[in-house]
């Protein structure tokens, strides 16, 4: 008797072991099934010492980017370097950039805001910093857990005149650089432009124009800025979404660009959008809504996510 009732406890503390073990099994699955939070944002100096200038000298300090990373669960392997609008005289950092950042991270792709120097007579400091931290991304690729070879750029407005100059005017690294980030290539593995200032000319936007090229350019610097003109069939991939109503920037910008991806045999797709002007609306509504969802679906069917 007593035998048995030892016998049938041993076997209730098994039962016992048994449902610990499963349930701990369980909540264990539980926990991990749940999202984890990203890490939180990092601001990073872009130069570690003197920035250049572009005459050959340089200045105390340069741009800096703020690396905005998606949970773990969700990395998908693609970056993007956001450059935010203001007219080359200053920068909307808040919509146009960390928002924009949390809004890749949502699907899986690192967002890496800009905070390129003005240029206040230096036209060639934007596009230094712009240079430095694609270079910089590469660099950091195996620490932050991204595909070097999917790194994109991405700008609103003159962000998008300072993203497509960084899609026009490349270079693949100098291999006997003494800094290691200077042996990468700083071309972009593909654009984003959101009603983009693109030209220096005729369809310009003046303010942006005269913050980066001064009163007078010259015909050359006009050039060599006026993005539609330096496309090759080397410049990355892109998608473009303007406001047909846009009255600061006009979508001649957009297309102009367009049509030079498409007669140099870029992948291109240019969303006309029917209406929200510059700014679509307050970065809010339909059609800012519009140029996310098929900017995702453009970079998918490039296979730059999954």
């Amino acid at each position: 008797m007593r035998s048995d009732l030892s016998q049938r406890n041993a076997v209730g503390r098994r039962i016992v072991l048994i449902g610990c073990l499963t349930l701990a099994v369980a909540v264990a699955s539980h926990a991990a099934e749940l999202p984890k939070n990203p890490p939180a944002p990092e601001k990073i100096a872009l130069w570690s010492g003197p920035a250049p200038v572009g005459d050959g000298g340089s200045e105390a300090t340069g741009g800096v980017i703020t690396l905005h990373r998606p949970s773990p669960e969700k990395a998908n392997g693609t970056a993007v370097v956001i450059c935010p609008g203001g007219g080359y005289g200053g920068l909307v950092v808040g919509p146009e950039g960390h928002g924009i950042a949390e809004w890749l991270n949502q699907h899986g792709i690192t967002g890496i805001v800009l905070e390129y120097r003005l240029p206040a007579g230096r036209r060639l400091v934007p596009l230094l910093d712009a240079q430095r931290a694609i270079r910089t991304a590469r660099a950091k690729a195996a620490d932050w857990k991204i595909d070097p070879k999917r790194i994109g750029i991405m700008g609103f407005s003159a962000g998008g005149h300072l993203a497509s100059t960084a899609g026009t005017h490349f270079d693949a690294g100098d291999p006997k650089a003494a800094d290691p980030v200077d042996r990468l290539s700083c071309r972009p593995d593909f654009m984003i432009l959101v009603y983009p200032v693109i030209t220096m000319n005729e369809q310009t936007h003046r303010g942006s124009q005269s913050n980066l090229l001064g009163r007078d350019p010259t015909p050359d610097v006009l050039a060599f800025f006026s993005n539609e003109k330096q496309v090759t069939d080397q410049t990355p991939p892109a998608f473009l979404a303007h406001a047909l109503d846009d009255r600061a920037v006009h979508p001649d910008n957009s297309l102009r660009f367009y049509e030079a991806l498409q007669a140099h045999h870029v992948a291109a797709e240019y969303l006309q959008l029917p209406s929200g002007g510059h700014g679509l609306n307050g970065y809010r509504g339909p059609m800012w809504d519009a140029w996310q969802t098929k900017s995702l679906e453009w970079l998918a069917a490039q296979k730059l996510v999954p």
